[in-house]
């Protein structure tokens, strides 16, 4: 349980500083920063608790997660100027997250011994999008998982990878396989700018001024 924990603990950072630097950017307050940091760290965890019947969701009985997103959101306000000097910070953190908690959901789904392959992707997926979305949305962006952007495949595929590795390797090694399939896969994607394919408007058949 102790690499698991240690699992999320970096998830929840990684999604805080993904929501926090979005939020800089967006020209929120130090308050609107860290709500978005907290909302992209523990938004997917509670979509999740509540499908499995975990009630109230474990970011409200366990507040460590809270904190953990809040202290992230204030260190990377306060230093922003030297983070952002990171080329693709904000994506490579989001990723990072993805995997984790893709895999973290997932794992979810077989300790409260629902293990049938498609409650397993959906947890899995839930939990890796879930906040992400929630943070995109109050920002009024479009979410990753809604664009042509690899974001919830990415995530489907890690969960699927665990589903058929649970049975043959350790807990925490099906994990680490969960981890890294979402976090190559989204990576690759990024790096190459691999898209699922998006209609255009001559494909449709009007001009988007129409619309």
């Amino acid at each position: 349980m102790l690499l698991i924990n240690i699992f999320e603990i970096i998830g929840t950072i990684a999604f805080a500083i993904s929501g926090a630097l979005v939020g800089i950017e967006k020209k929120l307050d130090i308050f609107g920063v860290t709500f978005l940091a907290i909302t992209t760290a523990i938004g997917g965890g509670v979509f999740r608790d509540i499908i499995v019947g975990r009630t109230p969701p474990t970011a409200f009985n366990n507040p460590i997660y809270c904190v953990i997103s809040i202290i992230s959101a204030i260190l990377t306000y306060l230093f922003y100027k030297k983070i952002h000097k990171f080329k693709n910070i904000i994506l490579i953190s989001d990723a990072i997250g993805l995997g984790i908690f893709t895999a973290v959901g997932a794992n979810v789904a077989f300790f409260c011994s629902m293990n049938k392959p498609f409650i397993v992707i959906c947890t899995g997926l839930v939990t890796g999008i879930g906040g992400g979305m929630l943070r995109d949305v109050f920002v009024k962006d479009i979410p990753f998982v809604f664009k042509k952007e690899i974001y919830a495949v990415a995530s489907i595929l890690g969960a699927i990878s665990m589903y058929f590795l649970y049975d043959y390797l350790s807990n925490i090694l099906s994990m680490y396989a969960c981890f890294f399939v979402t976090f190559i896969i989204r990576i690759l994607s990024i790096k190459y700018n691999l898209n699922l394919p998006v209609l255009d408007d001559k494909n449709i058949g009007f001009k988007s001024d129409e619309i």
